[in-house]
């Protein structure tokens, strides 16, 4: 670098001094502005920016909060994405998680000013939606609530399971690992695609902890297959626990093969595990639901400290559950035609901006392991595939599916109210994109 560019690169305190950037310093921590000050002064020495921008170009660069974590436009058609999050909470919950960030009445009866019972809230708005469980208990995740009843109820005893239901979810968990850590022994019935009630009743004795059956949410059989339903496993001398993975706390239309807890417990389940982040569409928990006795039995249990969850979970699962109608459910019911509707008219916004795009019909997925052969049919906008990158790293970020050569923004899992932000966001991350045609590509992709 020649010794005149040096001579005009700002002093980073000069530069800090900045008074916007001394308001972000406040806001977001000196540390952090002055990590994205230097990253910007050497974008200067390097000559990719004048002296004088700096500043702006600082201010530019600086992140909305002090987490990494950024807002996303989930346009992929995924309602329930696991890399985006899970369930987006809706404007109940996410007004109850800021009021209860701060100090508030938690463990605290306001009334006496003595200490209460922790998270009465959100336990009696569970029992409520779910009146066939005599006891309701909340963890941190589903996995939590397996490895509290294992422990509970099964350590150094054996948990009766079908070899069929011995699923790996994401990442690499597998349910078998899970629950031998906790002491106990699985004892595996019937065959992969076969599974009947005297292959379980065969199976259990004194020995037995309880009957575990799990719903394989990520995953259909078809063909020569066969299990057993609940209600005939209610018949054997054991609880059964039943996992139905995706958080359906009653039947909905749209998903007729998924359980749902208040069916489950009806058929005679003991205890009923579940998500909450799922289709529910709270906060990340588990759920516990089921028989008074068996229920304060784990809530008793020293490993249930280890798991509970935060002040901030439960006002979020309250909210999700009093409030009004959150945004994965909201999505699941959305009508075809409207979202038709919705993408004609973005798609022609975009057309008139100079952005080409296209109104194509669509098909969403319920995402997060639950109901894998069920499809949504709905519409997407579909923009030039050269485009996927700059809208992943615009403000807000957008991520789409690539399919066909083309990046889609399917509509069902953007709310409504947000498609100016979306039309918003393709513009800008057009305006940053190059007019050159992209090669096609068949491989489908999130974008």
């Amino acid at each position: 670098m020649d010794r005149d560019r040096r001579s005009r690169v700002p002093r980073t305190d000069a530069v800090l001094g900045d008074a916007r950037l001394a308001a972000a310093a406040r806001e977001l921590g000196r540390d952090l502005v002055r990590g994205v000050v230097t990253r910007t002064l050497e974008r200067v020495r390097d000559g990719e920016l004048p002296p004088e921008r700096a500043a702006d170009a600082a201010l530019a660069a600086l992140p909305p909060t002090a987490a990494s974590l950024h807002a996303v436009l989930n346009a992929t058609g995924v309602l329930v994405h696991t890399n985006l999050g899970r369930a987006p909470l809706s404007a109940a919950a996410r007004a109850a998680v800021d009021a209860a960030a701060g100090c508030t009445d938690v463990e605290l009866d306001l009334a006496t000013g003595r200490r209460g019972p922790r998270g009465t809230g959100a336990l009696a708005a569970l029992a409520e939606a779910v009146p066939a469980a005599g006891g309701v208990h909340v963890v941190n995740n589903n996995a939590a609530a397996l490895v509290l009843a294992a422990t509970a109820l099964a350590r150094g005893r054996e948990i009766v399971v079908s070899r069929g239901e011995m699923v790996e979810i994401g990442d690499g968990f597998r349910l078998p690992d899970l629950l031998a850590s906790t002491g106990a022994r699985l004892r595996e019935v019937g065959t992969t695609n076969r599974t009947h009630r005297a292959d379980y009743a065969a199976a259990v004795g004194p020995d037995t902890g309880f009957v575990l059956k799990v719903h394989p949410s990520n995953f259909a059989t078809v063909g020569f297959v066969a299990d057993t339903p609940v209600r005939e496993l209610a018949t054997l001398d054991v609880p059964v626990v039943y996992d139905i993975g995706s958080g359906l706390l009653r039947p909905h239309p749209a998903l007729p093969r998924e359980p749902d807890a208040a069916g489950a417990l009806a058929d005679g389940a003991a205890l009923v595990t579940a998500s909450a982040d799922k289709l529910l569409g709270g906060p990340q928990a588990g759920l516990l639901l089921g028989d008074a006795d068996l229920v304060a039995r784990l809530r008793r249990h020293p490993l249930a400290r280890a798991l509970r969850v935060d002040k901030l979970t439960l006002a979020a699962l309250e909210a999700t559950l009093r409030g009004p109608e959150p945004p994965v459910p909201a999505a699941l019911g959305l009508a075809g035609p409207a979202l038709v509707a919705r993408a004609e008219a973005l798609a022609a916004r975009l057309c008139a901006a100079g952005v080409p795009a296209e109104a194509v019909p669509s098909q969403a997925r319920v995402g997060g392991g639950g109901a894998p052969e069920v499809e949504l049919p709905g519409a997407a906008v579909a923009v030039a595939r050269a485009l996927a990158a700059p809208l992943r790293n615009g403000r807000p970020a957008v991520v789409g599916r690539v399919h066909a050569g083309r990046l889609l923004l399917d509509l069902r899992t953007v709310p409504a109210g947000d498609d100016e932000r979306l039309a918003g966001a393709v513009r800008a991350a057009a305006a940053r994109t190059p007019r050159t045609a992209t090669a096609p590509d068949t491989d489908d992709g999130q974008g």
